[in-house]
């Protein structure tokens, strides 16, 4: 690692001799390799921007030029380059963020790890930099998957507008977003990343032509002019030029040099100029290369040598969705299942498999999933939108609008909800209840174990005049917690239901295993306590409400924000209900939470058993 230990920033980069830019891209992918299998995190994504990222730091001057990445998961390179090279905390609390973050770093800028946003926010930027006056440009680093969202051309429509824009938009493209990526604009670049006739010809031309006497400049002027109809026949980018945007490409993205020229030209054309960067994802590890469902777009702890993973991890609440969705396949030709770019995280894959004509991937766009799965609906089929929990923020109109107003019945299937962990704060699956909570006619359900995850999912394909929502969190599912009785219609997982609890303890989903130690120990103190869970929490239940009549005080646990999740809403219910129980709310708080483990960042909220007790014995 000698000549990556001597890059400390960005001018370090750009004093380096061009003869060792090929050792800097060597040893950067070996460290990535050795520190990634350490920790886990965005391996494949980064081995593929090596040069590229090393090319925009040469050419272009950041902090001053502001360089933005779409997603963020490509930001490794970008860390090392700017002076961030402890790795050995990656993704834990206080360590290093997998996504760009601006305590980190003056060379960051976009903390948001949704997609897609990388153009308008660089549109801002450039507009605003010109409206001051100031000689900077701003750099938008966005990969082909991210382009098959809605909003990217939204900004690109309006980009096209302002033909002095000091903007350049890098377009990453190794043919993936998380898996292919899928669609008619991932065929266009696929046309221009085949068909390079064109620049051959017009070589051609040039060194032909320009030997020619007399006539020869002339005639290679009119053969030039001839430029934009050669490339729409061989290589039809007439896509982004037609839009007024100008066009260089496509580059070999491993080739530094060629990228350090086209960014350059970029750069000095006075105007807003896309650059299509090819790129591997995996480049030069081959097991990630060789991975074919995602080239180790996200990995755990594995073994550098083997690629293989050193934790075996045990089943997951997806693999239970998984399952009962491909036995619904089998059951109902109705079910039609919908993605956003992510099949294989979501648990879809087995479903596509069997049902590829009920599968439909529809890359990074979840308004558009959401509308498309109204007209599913109309048509008389009944679509399950399986979707991270934190991205349903972006479809939130779609599914107020167009879902609940027209009484649609789909389902959404809600990944990763509540605390993810080392992802940080754009991925946390904390808001999906506050939300969904004020949609008219809305079901929501929040099974506390896989047989649960089960159950709900056949319940909710059965609703066909509502949007219903299930979700669950990440990682390794919760033994089964069965039910001792049912009072009201809910499950009773502590208590005797008859008895008039001191403490009605409501059970939202996986923190089932948290009230039921909070009533074991308030139990041991001689408090009456009853623990149950909903299992449809969305709207509050009847039962709630009547049990409500009997408790001292009810307390409400959830993994979602305190603020409007379902400890709000039954507060709420009560309150109209006459009641005046007091109800205790327990829940993240109401901020943007740091990457840490989910046991750390629950910790660090209340949301253990220990603070709960200690809480709630001060009121009884």
């Amino acid at each position: 690692m000698a000549v990556l230990k001597t890059i400390t920033s960005p001018a370090d980069l750009k004093r380096l001799p061009a003869e060792l830019l090929g050792t800097l891209a060597e040893e950067i992918r070996a460290f990535l390799v050795e520190q990634v299998s350490r920790s886990g995190g965005h391996l494949g994504p980064n081995l593929g921007v090596v040069e590229l990222t090393m090319a925009i730091h040469r050419v272009f001057d950041s902090p001053r030029d502001t360089v933005v990445f779409d997603t963020g998961h490509q930001s490794y390179v970008h860390k090392l380059l700017t002076g961030r090279q402890d790795f050995s905390g990656l993704r834990t609390r206080g360590g290093l963020s997998g996504y760009p973050s601006r305590s980190e770093s003056e060379h960051d800028v976009v903390e948001n790890s949704h997609a897609s946003t990388s153009l308008s926010w660089a549109e801002g930027i450039a507009r605003g930099y010109r409206l001051r006056g100031e000689d900077r440009h701003a750099v938008a680093v966005i990969g082909d998957g991210a382009l098959t969202g809605g909003m990217a051309w939204e900004a690109l429509n309006n980009i096209a507008a302002n033909k002095d824009l000091p903007l350049v938009v890098v377009v990453n493209d190794n043919e993936r977003s998380y898996a292919p990526t899928i669609g008619g604009l991932a065929d266009h670049l696929a046309m221009l990343r085949t068909n390079r006739q064109y620049e051959q010809v017009l070589d051609w031309g040039k060194e032909t032509l320009h030997r020619t006497p007399v006539i020869g400049r002339t005639a290679y002027q009119a053969f030039h002019s001839m430029k934009k109809g050669a490339k729409d026949f061989w290589a039809p980018q007439g896509m982004f030029e037609d839009l007024g945007i100008k066009y260089l490409g496509p580059v070999d993205g491993h080739d530094e040099a060629s990228v350090e020229q086209a960014l350059r030209r970029a750069r000095d054309f006075g105007g807003p100029v896309i650059v299509h960067v090819i790129t591997q994802k995996g480049r030069g590890y081959d097991h990630a290369v060789g991975d074919v469902a995602d080239q180790f777009h996200t990995v755990g702890k594995i073994n550098p040598e083997t690629g293989l993973p050193l934790e075996i991890a045990g089943r997951s609440w997806t693999d239970e969705f998984s399952d009962e969705m491909l036995e619904l396949g089998r059951e109902r030709t109705d079910i039609v299942a919908v993605a956003a770019a992510m099949m294989l995280p979501v648990g879809l894959k087995p479903f596509a498999d069997a049902y590829p004509e009920r599968t439909i991937d529809v890359g990074i766009a979840e308004q558009h999933a959401t509308t498309m799965a109204a007209g599913l609906a109309f048509s008389g089929m009944h679509p399950v939108v399986a979707i991270y929990a934190t991205f349903l923020n972006r479809a939130f109109d779609q599914l107020l609008m167009d879902c609940a107003m027209h009484r649609a019945g789909v389902t959404f299937v809600l990944d990763r909800s509540g605390v993810t962990g080392p992802d940080g704060a754009s991925h946390h699956g904390m808001w999906d209840m506050s939300l969904v909570s004020i949609v008219p006619g809305l079901r929501l359900a929040a099974p506390r174990d896989g047989q649960q995850i089960r159950r709900a999912l056949r319940e909710a394909v059965d609703v066909d005049d509502a949007p219903t929502v299930i979700r669950f969190p990440k990682g390794s599912v919760a033994e089964p917690l069965e039910a001792l009785a049912t009072a009201e219609g809910l499950d009773v997982l502590a208590g005797d239901p008859e008895a008039d609890p001191e403490v009605l303890i409501v059970a939202v989903g996986s923190m089932a295993g948290t009230a039921t130690t909070v009533a074991e120990k308030l139990g041991a103190e001689g408090h009456d306590v009853l623990v149950v869970d909903p299992r449809w929490v969305l709207p509050v239940p009847d039962g709630i409400i009547e049990l409500a009549r009997r408790a001292g005080r009810v307390a409400v646990i959830e993994d979602n924000t305190i603020a409007g999740g379902v400890g709000a809403e039954v507060s709420r219910t009560l309150d109209e209900a006459g009641l005046a129980t007091p109800v205790h709310r327990f829940g993240l708080p109401r901020e943007f939470i740091a990457h840490a483990s989910r046991g750390q960042v629950l910790e660090a909220a209340g949301l253990t058993p220990e603070p709960i007790v200690e809480r709630l014995r001060t009121h009884l």
